[in-house]
């Protein structure tokens, strides 16, 4: 037995755990804070909106405290829109192409994190050679180990041996191993696990836009019918006037100027008509979009502002409490996340490299010789090689990660501040829209007060035939002001639903529209937090 020095044995085993169990070089990611507003203007803004007395004119409440459901577009009321986006999250091809993202960045995962193990291969090579005669051999006749010999003679000179032929045949079990010394793999792993983060919230940032853009193409056609009813019968109410002006032209009551202008508020109106209709068919082609039909495909449902309601308790995050629900901001953070990784990796490829093979096999001139007494082999290696001179290239790419980490930070914040302006800007539509319903429903019953008694003091006399149809006309303009002040109230109060986050950490678990989960986080969704919510520290009950 040859004995081994101790202080050598200890040496071997401190490299030994040093190649094995490595640090991770680079930064290690910290979740940015929070941002600090408590609300979403310099001033106080009012909790509760104005009211009107029309249709959707209900006055609306903020609550802090209330949380946003997974099936938020549920709250107005329409089993018809339910219909459609449920037949949408299963048809729209935007969904089964940010599903086969997310599957393709886990399936990258596994395979970086393959390189944490022995790579293991097993080759198996025959072969058959024949050399030239005047490379020399042996008598003539078959050697044992199955060599055909053959000898020629040659009367004009020296007698040569002929053509030699031979097999030979060699198998061999080879493995490598890359030591994961400073975490260039780690940080690897990490980077394709931030990419898996990354297309999860793509995937759900896919389901709350879809069905926003459901609602809002729902509300149009809502919208586009009504207005394409008050149009119609503004366009009947101007031909009924030309009409009347006709006979009394014929009379000699009014001037050919006064006809010729009903003519053209007639013209100017069915002009009006035709941009409407238009409307209603292209939004009636998105509704076939969005639910993955083909042009010619038409959809059963179809959307009347009747068949709408308006939400009347609406949630209200804390500014704190929109980065980790809105998925551009979570994704934003991921690829934050992704940066630090790679400076890592950056900085992990400028350090020594290290590598381990072993091979063993056997050789022989027919397989049942390769692995008996003399035919066997193995080897066995270690390297390490580090860079000394590359012009500058790997601390250049080690600066520029680092640079790439600062611009992610800075997109971050960008992101965060985009966000925040975008749900004040919708908090402040919801609460114009409320003012600007009231107005509008204030001028709508004002010309319908007209309107009515316009048609009293026809039916009495007391005013001609044309000024009771322009009190009429007066009325279906004020109802089409109308319609749209009611259209924008839920086209903002959907975008408010959007612009917090659209609820996706409350999925049911049974929903068919259920996602791969996130491989770095595994918190509960029925808790109503937001996967890392933790983190910050701050919880709305």
């Amino acid at each position: 037995m040859i004995a081994v020095p101790k202080k050598s044995l200890t040496f071997s085993c401190v490299i030994a755990a040093i190649v094995f169990s490595g640090c991770a070089v680079g930064p290690d990611f910290k979740r940015p804070a929070a941002p600090a507003a408590s609300s979403y203007s310099p001033q106080p803004m009012p909790d509760t909106t104005t009211s009107a007395a029309v249709q959707v004119g209900e006055a609306q409440h903020f609550d802090p405290q209330a949380d946003i459901p997974f099936d938020w577009w549920t709250l107005f009321q329409s089993p018809q829109l339910n219909s459609l986006i449920q037949r949408a999250f299963k048809a729209n091809p935007s969904i089964e192409s940010a599903q086969a993202a997310l599957r393709q960045a886990q399936e990258s995962v596994i395979a970086q994190q393959g390189f944490f193990y022995p790579t293991v291969a097993a080759s198996y090579s025959p072969s058959r050679t024949k050399l030239a005669g005047n490379m020399g051999g042996n008598s003539p006749g078959v050697q044992g180990n199955g060599t055909i010999i053959q000898t020629y003679s040659n009367p004009a000179g020296p007698v040569f041996n002929g053509p030699a032929y031979y097999n030979f045949h060699v198998a061999q079990l080879t493995v490598g191993y890359v030591p994961d010394v400073f975490g260039l793999n780690r940080r690897q792993v990490e980077s394709a696990e931030t990419q898996v983060a990354t297309q999860k919230l793509q995937l759900e940032a896919t389901y709350i836009t879809l069905a926003a853009n459901v609602v809002a193409a729902a509300i149009q056609e809502a919208s586009v019918r009504a207005q394409i009813a008050a149009l119609e019968r503004i366009v009947a109410i101007n031909q009924e006037s030309l009409g009347v002006l006709h006979n009394q032209f014929k009379l000699g009551y009014v001037s050919g100027m006064e006809v010729a202008a009903q003519e053209l508020s007639l013209a100017s109106a069915e002009q009006a008509l035709i941009p409407l209709q238009e409307q209603l068919k292209q939004t009636r082609n998105l509704i076939r979009a969005l639910a993955g039909n083909l042009p010619n495909e038409d959809i059963a449902e179809t959307f009347g502002l009747a068949s709408l309601h308006l939400p009347q308790e609406l949630p209200l995050s804390l500014p704190s409490r929109i980065v980790e629900q809105r998925p551009d901001v979570r994704a934003a953070e991921e690829q934050m996340h992704y940066a630090s990784a790679q400076a890592g990796v950056a900085i992990a490829n400028t350090l020594p490299q290290f590598a381990i093979a072993a091979g063993v096999g056997g050789m022989a001139s027919t397989p049942d010789w390769m692995f008996r007494t003399g035919g066997g082999f193995f080897n066995l290696a270690a390297s390490v090689s580090q860079t000394i001179f590359d012009g500058g290239t790997l601390h250049a790419r080690s600066r520029a990660a680092g640079q790439a980490l600062i611009q992610a930070g800075a997109q971050y914040r960008s992101t965060v501040i985009t966000a925040l302006q975008n749900v004040a800007d919708t908090l402040d539509a919801i609460r114009s829209d409320a003012d600007a319903l009231k107005a509008a429903a204030k001028t709508a019953q004002a010309a319908q007060t007209m309107f009515d008694l316009s048609r009293k003091q026809y039916r009495f006399g007391q005013i001609d035939y044309l000024t009771r149809l322009v009190a009429e006309q007066n009325y279906q303009l004020a109802s089409i002001n109308l319609v749209q002040a009611q259209t924008n109230r839920l086209g903002d109060t959907a975008a408010l639903y959007q612009a917090l986050g659209g609820g996706w950490w409350n999925r049911p678990d049974d929903a068919a529209t259920t996602a791969t989960p996130d491989t770095r986080s595994h918190e509960t969704a029925s808790s109503g937090v937001p996967p890392n919510s933790s983190a910050h520290g701050e919880h709305v009950q």
